[in-house]
């Protein structure tokens, strides 16, 4: 009888481990019945590329849900950050001329700014004691009305010829893989050692588990918290400076929805809403899952494009109230 009751949960968690996979498999095998050029290298590799900024952000959001926190404004900070990006680096031409060291400028920039706003972030929910969501959705609109303020209400366009010489950061890589997808593998796997090998990464999980029991477990909660947003902010200049080659310009439309994809590859990876549990490697899992229904509806011309947003918000819900019932089971 003892034997029985506990093989059932072995049962349960392999189940909820491997479902994200199994989905993801069954995804590949309905998207390749449906369009012959699915898995065509070309249309993996732009569904890859495409994916790596919110893969790059999602990983970061792995910690701070795991940390029992929330960030809803990195698609606005990732437009703020490019906007300044862009900025700068149309500002420094003059100066440093196009090449190397005004890409370099550039990145410098955007990594700074998003340590910044992390920072702000973390610093205005660990130390001040204001609540994750009212914070980051006070953040997001800030952000998001400080770039269309840039823009004076239109785009934020990076210097011809800078573009041009920045524009390989996005489009080439080594071996035919871009170097966006290259950025997201190394970011993915040096994410899942930190949560799964590293001290933070144990004191995310304890913190979302139980904030009393880490204090007393001499977790510095405080610190631990601000960092899970430090550590996001940073990747979403990370994933902007990826991304901002590609289309050359910033306006206050970009990144929207990315807080939404974000969340939504955590979710469907496996990590507890709530905090305590978290998971990287199925986080990506999450973010392959949902670019590839996303390819798949444009491929098939299932339904409109403009609902795309429409049926990620669907997934959320659905991946939220699995986890509910897989924990009443329990």
């Amino acid at each position: 009888m003892t034997a029985t009751t506990e093989a059932a949960p072995r049962r349960r968690l392999s189940l909820h481990t491997l479902g994200p996979v199994l989905a993801l498999i069954a995804l590949v095998i309905l998207g390749a019945s449906l369009n012959s050029n699915f898995l065509g290298a070309a249309n993996l590799t732009n569904v890859l590329a495409r994916s790596a900024f919110i893969g790059i952000i999602a990983v970061g959001m792995t910690f701070v849900i795991t940390g029992g926190g929330i960030d809803l404004s990195v698609g606005s900070m990732a437009a703020f950050v490019a906007g300044v990006m862009i900025l700068a680096m149309n500002a420094l031409i003059p100066s440093l001329g196009i090449g190397v060291p005004l890409i370099a400028a550039g990145m410098a920039v955007a990594l700074l700014a998003g340590l910044a706003a992390g920072l702000l972030n973390g610093v205005l929910i660990a130390k001040v004691g204001i609540e994750p969501f009212i914070v980051t959705l006070g953040a997001m609109g800030i952000y998001r009305s400080l770039t269309t303020w840039l823009a004076d209400g239109g785009t934020l366009s990076l210097d011809f010829a800078a573009r041009s010489f920045y524009r390989p950061v996005y489009y080439d890589g080594i071996l035919g893989v871009a170097w966006p997808i290259i950025v997201f593998a190394l970011v993915a796997i040096l994410g899942e050692i930190g949560m799964r090998k590293t001290p933070f990464g144990r004191h995310c999980a304890a913190l979302g588990a139980n904030e009393q029991v880490a204090k007393y477990s001499a977790v510095k909660v405080d610190r631990v918290r601000m960092a899970t947003y430090v550590l996001l902010g940073g990747l979403v200049g990370l994933a902007t400076i990826m991304y901002v080659p590609r289309p050359g310009s910033a306006s206050g439309s970009t990144g929207v929805l990315w807080e939404l994809e974000a969340i939504a590859a955590v979710i469907i990876g496996g990590t507890v809403l709530k905090g305590g549990f978290g998971r990287v490697w199925g986080t990506v899992v999450g973010v392959l899952i949902l670019s590839l229904i996303d390819n798949i509806l444009n491929l098939a011309s299932i339904v409109s494009p403009y609902l795309n947003g429409t049926i990620q918000g669907v997934i959320v819900i659905l991946a939220v109230v699995l986890q509910r019932q897989g924990k009443s089971a329990e």
